[in-house]
């Protein structure tokens, strides 16, 4: 193990993608790894947005057909540009709404309780926003949660084992809903497997990408997944409550929208002004509301840096980011008491790294006050998230080298051991 800076600066000077980080707006003297949770701004990103904002100003109503980015088709223009990234064809994917309301449009569409099939299946690691709702898609139908959500358990509390997942899958499961990536560590799930399992029994199952998109590619047509969901504004650098998206397999088309809308409707017919809905025939049938344009314009120019880098060289840089970083860590740091509780192995880590220490809410405020941004997950883990489009080898090695010398320093002691309002 080389864990000298020039190692480092030698593998940036090699990186294919570094001429992208010029793209964003980066802090002066900080190493930003909490991508995971909002990625950087993007100079196209912003110029999308001012673009977008002129249409408006040129062409007032008419920008919903006008301009070199029409309102009105802006949704399947994206969903175009994102299809690549999760392995789709482009009318099965539809940029909408936000990651809940996406999941409850999915759930209120293919979960039906019928006979003995009755539950629904996730896991205890899932982001809590999920299993919300799916919680008050089980009341709606008059199922009690409790009763008619299986949750599958960890191990060890940070993973989850693809043979118990599918031990799960009972007759008496409608429906699974699975992180493709898990938020705490990082943990890339079969997707493939679960698939083919689950239709092997009957089961309609779907996933929630939002720690995977833009930084991992998937086969989502291919493995026969049924649907998914996902939020922009992580990997895919969106900005903050950027609109989300959706994924429906082709082989769905045609199953009307659990919760119908103004923008459900095919977009030949939607200015009849019927009261009977005639459905878009692809995944656009399964948006609700009007396109929220000004925040999904940032989008247009992050998804065409993704188009131009290719998801499988984000993939081939991520991967080797985490791998460098966990080696320095278990080199330098491994007299702190950190312990790596991500996979190690290529084949089942996301994007990030995840540390556990028992002094972790304070270590992250040090890093803070050390120029690095990391994320804090109660209650006492540490997400490291490099981002292949704009950090480097070296960003990583100097957040180790910062980190051990806020262990040495023991400047940690500093901060209480709380987190904050966000951690």
């Amino acid at each position: 193990m080389n864990i000298e800076k020039s190692y480092a600066e030698r593998l940036d000077k090699e990186d294919e993608l570094k001429t992208f980080r010029e793209e964003f707006y980066l802090g002066k003297d900080t190493i930003y790894f909490d991508g995971n949770s909002l990625g950087l701004l993007s100079k196209r990103a912003e110029q999308s947005v001012s673009k977008l904002m002129a249409s408006w100003k040129e062409y007032g109503i008419d920008g919903w057909t006008e301009g070199a980015h029409p309102w009105y088709y802006l949704s399947e223009e994206l969903g175009n540009l994102t299809a690549p990234l999760i392995g789709a064809e482009a009318d099965e994917v539809i940029v909408t709404g936000s990651t809940t309301t996406n999941l409850h449009q999915l759930v209120a569409t293919f979960f039906q309780s019928e006979g003995k099939r009755t539950k629904i299946l996730a896991d205890e690691l899932n982001f809590p926003s999920d299993i919300y709702a799916l919680k008050s898609q089980l009341a709606l139908k008059g199922l009690d949660p409790d009763k008619h959500l299986i949750q599958v358990k960890s191990n060890d509390g940070n993973t989850l084992e693809t043979n118990d997942i599918v031990r799960a899958m009972t007759d008496d499961v409608a429906i699974i809903i699975l992180p493709s990536v898990l938020y705490r560590s990082g943990q890339l799930l079969n997707i493939r497997t679960l698939t083919k399992e689950a239709h092997a029994r009957g089961i309609l199952i779907g996933f929630d990408l939002c720690h995977s998109i833009g930084s991992i590619p998937h086969e989502l047509s291919e493995c026969g997944v049924d649907f998914a969901f996902w939020c922009t504004y992580k990997h895919l650098n969106g900005g903050p409550g950027s609109v989300g998206g959706l994924y429906v397999n082709k082989r769905h088309f045609g199953k009307h929208p659990g919760l119908a809308g103004w923008f459900s409707s095919a977009k030949d017919k939607q200015f009849d002004m019927e009261h009977t809905l005639s459905p878009a025939s692809t995944a656009g049938a399964y948006q609700i509301g009007t396109p929220h344009v000004l925040s999904i314009a940032p989008l247009i120019g992050s998804l065409e840096m993704f188009e131009e880098a290719g998801i499988d060289r984000v993939r081939e840089k991520s991967l080797r980011l985490t791998a460098y970083l966990m080696e320095l860590i278990k080199a330098e740091l491994s007299d702190y008491g950190f312990a790596l509780a991500n996979p190690q192995d290529e084949i089942s880590r996301g994007g990030h790294v995840f540390l556990l220490h028992p002094e972790a809410a304070r270590i992250c405020k040090a890093l803070k006050a050390n120029g690095v941004i990391p994320d804090f997950r109660n209650p006492n883990g540490i997400r490291l998230a490099p981002v292949a489009l704009y950090n480097t080898f070296t960003e990583v090695w100097e957040m180790v080298a910062r980190l051990k010398k806020i262990m040495d320093e023991k400047s940690y002691k500093e901060y209480e051991n709380k987190r904050g309002v966000i951690a």
